[in-house]
């Protein structure tokens, strides 16, 4: 009995919930007020909460809302050390994390040496962690592949890492390597690293610079943007010398793959309206070569192209193996040499999507034990799985279970588990790392992160207590609130407003991305024909009706392979869904893209 009741709770834990999204009602009258239509006053309404700011900079995306990089705490001191690298020809290292956050950063720096600033290319030296052997940040390894490197380079710049990792730039700055971090990681409670000659974070406390959400790319953008400043002060640089602008584009794609904030960040939306004008130029091989991929009906390509299409071929090459043919298609100088990069990618994505099914699943079985003990935040420990795919991991059981999960798998380091979190809504996961540390040090000897994700180090005879530490501070956080998965819709859209025009209105506030999703409303269907598609049986294509009004939608993942729809013909169904174009041989027709449906 017992058994019985357990599972029916657990049950009840994972069913999804279709619930109306929270609204700013005076921020929906302040919508109203300027102009905006109910349906796009609705959708800011529900994205910001207690939004107080100007409407324009987020309804406009513009460059010239974006702030001065002097603005940046050492922004000047590091633009002044990568100059006189320039002007006296120094060695240069470019250290960056392997996501594509840290690929687009290193795009940036080493394009900008080279093709900007002069710097040969045999002065300038690519350093990347292989995400397996060396880890993340400035690993060890990385230290030592530095060290080796001959000549030496006189100055290492990071970009995506390094704010956590003083010990190994003491071991570089004591041999004679200046370090300059550029990041945006939550720095550690003891400050900045004390041995680098130079630290530009905007999440720095003495940082001026407006915004801590920016991505690692972009503070690695501006921190260049200013050194290009410094040598045309000095007289080393042309004043006619091109701006960094071109480079947008990379910013555009590490910003949204890296999944930062695009709510009531003006320059981060700024930067990715701008970047994906960029882009959809078409003006560098590697943007041609995924459109050849994709399809012409790809094109022009918007934030979704870069976070679902791009973003999941860089990444799964780091996380599976090698990250440098991420950077030589970035890199790619024509079409041959791009698509030869991109097909290593592509088979890599189709590896990682086969491991990251294997353990979601096994993933998801131990999670239920924790769901069935009422645990707020979930640890599972995978002995036989993969590194390279814990965050994705993680993802998929916040999104089962509606709480925050950590997927830990064995590191390389022997007696050492590594790790990725995922957050919630209203759970601050860099700050529970930092209590749980507080809690049980040696249980936790390693983390980082911010709000939304973060990585952690874990010895695994210590497993048990970072999973009891970790509990009290989500606890702490989110006290008694019950936890379930939640699909917040933006409401219901009469039968007339399921047309491209709706769509067309909803898309002129865009960019969306995280903390301003893609609209998603709920409604009230007919199944008028469904069947089962995909190479694996999961996914279902629909004919839905509602009120005189038919239209095609398509739900992925809606099935586990040989599962039978939960509904057939003629059932009535609750939907939560998005609006969508589906574009074939040149013309255009509305789709529904099905997030949730349940019978009635």
């Amino acid at each position: 009995m017992e058994s019985e009741t357990v599972q029916r709770s657990s049950a009840d834990v994972m069913r999804r919930r279709i619930q109306p999204r929270p609204r700013d009602e005076a921020l929906y009258r302040r919508a109203l007020a300027a102009g905006l239509s109910e349906l796009q006053a609705r959708v800011l309404a529900g994205r910001l909460p207690g939004y107080t700011g100007e409407l324009a900079p987020l309804v406009s995306p513009s460059l010239r809302h974006l702030e001065h990089p002097e603005k940046l705490a050492d922004g000047r001191r590091s633009a002044e050390r990568i100059a006189r690298a320039v002007t006296e020809g120094e060695h240069i290292g470019i250290l960056t994390d392997y996501d594509v956050d840290g690929i687009t950063s290193h795009v940036v720096i080493l394009r900008t040496l080279n093709e900007l600033f002069g710097v040969p290319s045999h002065k300038l030296h690519s350093l990347i962690g292989h995400r397996i052997n060396d880890g993340y940040g400035i690993s060890l390894p990385l230290v030592e592949r530095t060290l080796a490197l001959s000549p030496r380079p006189s100055l290492v710049i990071t970009a995506d890492c390094g704010s956590s990792d003083e010990p190994r730039i003491a071991r570089l700055r004591e041999a004679g390597i200046d370090v300059i971090v550029t990041d945006h990681h939550a720095l550690p409670q003891e400050g900045p690293p004390a041995s680098a000659h130079a630290t530009v974070n905007p999440t720095r406390d003495d940082c001026d610079f407006p915004d801590p959400t920016i991505a690692g790319c972009m503070v690695a953008w501006l921190v260049m943007s200013l050194t290009r400043a410094v040598l045309i002060e000095l007289g080393a640089l042309s004043p006619s010398t091109p701006k960094l602008s071109p480079w947008l584009s990379y910013v555009a794609l590490g910003t949204v793959a890296d999944c930062v904030s695009l709510g009531g960040s003006a320059i981060n939306r700024a930067v990715v309206t701008q970047g994906l004008t960029l882009i959809n130029r078409m003006e560098a091989a590697c943007w041609r070569a995924m459109a050849e991929r994709l399809g012409a009906d790809s094109v022009p390509f918007d934030a979704e192209t870069l976070a679902f299409q791009m973003g999941p071929r860089i990444n799964a090459r780091s996380r599976l193996d090698d990250p440098y043919a991420a950077l030589h298609f970035m890199l790619a100088v024509d079409e041959t040499s791009a698509r030869t990069h991109l097909e290593v990618l592509d088979q890599d994505n189709q590896s990682r999507k086969a491991i990251e099914s294997d353990m979601t699943e096994t993933a998801r079985a131990l999670a239920m034990d924790e769901l069935a003990r009422g645990e707020q935040v979930l640890a599972v420990f995978l002995e036989e799985g993969h590194a390279g795919v814990q965050g994705i991991v993680a993802s998929r059981l916040v999104q089962a279970f509606g709480r925050p999960a950590f997927v830990l798998t064995p590191a390389a380091t022997p007696g050492m588990l590594t790790g990725s979190g995922r957050s919630i809504e209203g759970l601050h996961l860099r700050d529970a790392l930092q209590r749980a540390h507080d809690l049980a040090p040696e249980a936790l000897p390693r983390f980082g992160g911010h709000r939304g994700a973060a990585g952690i180090g874990v010895p695994q005879n210590a497993l048990d207590t970072f999973r009891g530490a970790l509990r009290r501070a989500v606890g702490e956080q989110l006290g008694g609130r019950e936890l379930y998965p939640c699909v917040f819709t933006d409401g219901e859209l009469m039968g007339q407003q399921l047309s491209l025009l709706t769509l067309d209105e909803l898309e002129r506030l865009a960019p969306y991305g995280r903390e301003f999703d893609a609209p998603l409303f709920e409604g009230e269907f007919r199944v008028e024909n469904l069947r089962v598609v995909g190479a694996d049986g999961t996914h279902l294509m629909l004919d839905l009706s509602s009120g005189g009004v038919s239209t095609r939608g398509i739900w992925f993942r809606a099935l586990s392979p040989g599962e039978t729809p939960a509904f057939g013909l003629g059932a009535r169904v609750r939907c939560a869904y998005k609006l969508s174009r589906n574009r074939w041989k040149g013309r255009e027709s509305l789709q529904l893209m099905i997030e949730h449906a349940e019978a009635l």
